[in-house]
């Protein structure tokens, strides 16, 4: 397998018929069926369904998909950085982070070098811890935010001073809405919405094991549609809905006060390119000022 088959045959995934892959890839259809085939017998197994009108993968062709898509994503990044190593700082700095306050920090910092280095471009990743790691470990991303505990045996890290808080949110109209803070004794009997990464800080907590949990969520803003519409309360941070103005939501926060801070990771032993070292330099900067 070579990196222009990869690119082929993620063609041929996006475009769901070799015909209008190999239109879109500018070959033709009898040499893009050909490739595909010996694909298939490099790797002695078969990676569509065939007779259907488009394209449907095999379980075995799911797999191949996701692995092109991490070989053919750290080809480019390869590129990108040899590219600004004999040229100028330039290229691209990878982030993934869950939803946070904290996560202004990494913003700051990327506003600041931006400004000194235009060429340079930044990604984010969103996601829950699990997911940012996977990515981290695969070399796809160079950094992820998390709030679970570091393993300094396999990463760096930078913590981050800004902590964030967990509170209730809920429509302004509903009873609870009257409070000035929420016990977790106060949704028992309520349906309530809680965050993936969210659920290991309250381990051990009968009061959270009691409660009706009818949902859970990675990414807050789909939770408040959830709570808009009425399927329940959601536990999350604070801060990151906007609740004023017109907005039928409002935040109350949970008490005994519950919180707790990120940290920035990268693997150990890695040689990063010249726009990520200088990420990290300005990181560390905006934590000391």
């Amino acid at each position: 397998m070579d990196i222009r088959t990869m690119q082929y045959y993620l063609a041929v995934v996006r475009e769901g018929t070799i015909s209008a892959a190999a239109q879109a890839l500018h070959v033709a259809q009898p040499s893009l069926s050909r490739q595909m085939k010996e694909l298939e017998d490099e790797l002695g197994a078969s990676l569509f369904v065939r007779g259907n009108r488009k394209i449907t993968l095999t379980e075995e062709g799911m797999v191949l998909r996701k692995r092109a898509e991490e070989i053919v994503r750290l080809m480019q990044m390869t590129e990108e950085e040899i590219s600004q190593v004999k040229n100028h700082i330039s290229g691209s700095v990878r982030i993934g982070a869950g939803e946070s306050w904290a996560f202004h920090y990494l913003s700051r910092a990327a506003a600041g070098l931006a400004k000194e280095h235009p060429d340079i471009r930044f990604h984010i990743t969103s996601g829950d811890t699990q997911d940012l790691m996977d990515e981290l470990n695969n070399g796809l991303i160079d950094f992820a935010v998390i709030f679970t505990d570091v393993d300094h045996m396999l990463y760096q890290s930078i913590d981050l001073p800004a902590e964030d808080c967990f509170g209730v949110l809920m429509p302004k109209d509903c009873p609870l809405a009257e409070k000035d803070a929420i016990r977790l004794s106060d949704l028992k009997g309520l349906p309530v919405i809680v965050s993936r990464a969210g659920v290991p800080y309250f381990a051990g907590s009968e009061e959270l094991s009691s409660l009706n949990v009818v949902a859970t969520y990675n990414l807050v803003y789909n939770a408040s549609l959830l709570v808009e519409d009425g399927l329940g309360y959601a536990i999350c941070f604070e801060k990151l809905i906007n609740t004023t103005g017109e907005s039928r939501l409002c935040m109350r926060p949970i008490v005994p006060q519950m919180k707790t801070a990120g940290h920035l990771i990268w693997k150990k032993y890695q040689v990063f390119s010249p726009a990520v070292q200088l990420f990290i330099d300005s990181i560390q900067t905006i934590r000391r000022s």
